[in-house]
């Protein structure tokens, strides 16, 4: 079943994936859904390599393969045999991380696996904001972490120098809040430092406000309503305004996202939001969904490996359902609070 233009409800298989390699993390961060769920234990919330495998294998036209989710992926126990094996079939492949364990053997090991890009996510420019929001495990500050992944960052950026590598690509990743836009222009100057190839600040990532004020999701809802830049724009525009000058400057390219409490202008044929049709996303468990934005697998799931395979779940009613309120005017209610649906992300 399809409908009229380039947005059919069953489309083709798709070329890009996003799997959940691990639902284990190091960290509990502000703005995370892991610090407000229960703990993953690193056995438990790996996806085994046997999985990995399958699902790769039962999408014959992949081209890129991101391995992350709401877990820290240098914690998967297979990861570099998933990137040589995504690798070997000339399948694109990379990924987000906190940074703390990327340390030189690491950063080795990812280069010569021909990793195509590493992302780490770094929330400020100095110590004491970056520790304020990245807390540990025991949910405070870990004296030392900031320096630990500044650190880690140098070193990663310096092994593919020594490899004479043109990859992996390397980004910060900063996560744009209330408590740490302040500090944009110096998070430039440092990013500059250390030679990375590109900042890339973003909004919170959703509201929450589908969900139960009263409910599991209640504290990551209060955090997200307390850390929107979308109260203060006035405030960030400065910041953003300051950073882009700086990124001028230094020569770093800089990504800032939409600033807006709105959604983005929707045209006639087109969907909110396009990831169901370009990209799937399954997490350790083998819940399918339809993008890493949902954040809850109570939330928005359309299909479960291994009970039926991923093209038939990503051809079946429950996907195309969602698809098709997607593109209306009244899309599903997970959607409504996500800064990619809202084109603020």
């Amino acid at each position: 079943m399809s409908v009229a233009g380039n947005y059919p409800l069953a489309p083709e298989l798709p070329r890009e994936l996003q799997v959940e390699v691990t639902g284990a993390c190091n960290l509990r961060c502000r703005m995370c859904l892991v610090r407000y769920a229960p703990a993953v234990g690193r056995s438990e919330g790996a996806l085994s390599y046997s999985e990995f495998r399958q699902l790769v294998d039962a999408l014959p036209a992949l081209t890129r393969v991101t391995l992350q989710g709401l877990g820290e992926p240098l914690l998967a126990p297979h990861l570099l045999d998933m990137i040589r094996y995504a690798t070997d079939r000339r399948i694109e492949v990379g990924f987000n991380s906190n940074g703390v364990l990327l340390d030189r053997r690491w950063a080795r090991d990812l280069v010569a696996a021909g990793t195509g890009w590493v992302h780490i996510s770094l929330d400020g420019a100095t110590a004491a904001t970056y520790e304020d929001v990245r807390h540990s495990t025991a949910f405070r500050p870990q004296p030392g972490q900031f320096d630990r992944v500044v650190a880690n960052l140098r070193t990663l950026v310096a092994e593919r120098a020594a490899a004479g590598a043109a990859r992996p690509v390397v980004k910060v990743v900063c996560v744009a809040m209330r408590r740490n836009v302040a500090e944009l222009a110096d998070l430039v100057e440092l990013a500059a430092d250390l030679g990375v190839d590109e900042l890339w600040v973003q909004n919170l990532s959703h509201t929450f406000g589908d969900t139960d004020p009263a409910g599991r999701y209640a504290g990551i809802r209060e955090y997200a309503a307390e850390e929107s830049l979308t109260g203060d724009q006035e405030t960030a525009r400065r910041a953003f305004a300051a950073a882009a000058a700086a990124a001028d400057t230094r020569g770093l390219a800089l990504r800032l996202p939409r600033l807006a409490d709105h959604p983005a202008p929707r045209h006639a044929g087109q969907p909110g939001c396009t990831w169901p049709w370009e990209s799937g996303y399954v997490t350790h468990r083998g819940e399918v969904q339809p993008c890493c934005m949902v954040m809850g697998s109570d939330r928005a799931t359309l299909g479960r490996l291994p009970e039926q395979p991923f093209p038939s779940i990503w051809t079946g009613e429950r996907y195309q359902q969602f698809r098709r309120r997607l593109l209306g005017d009244d899309p599903p209610d997970v959607c409504r609070g996500c800064a990619l649906y809202r084109g603020t992300f």
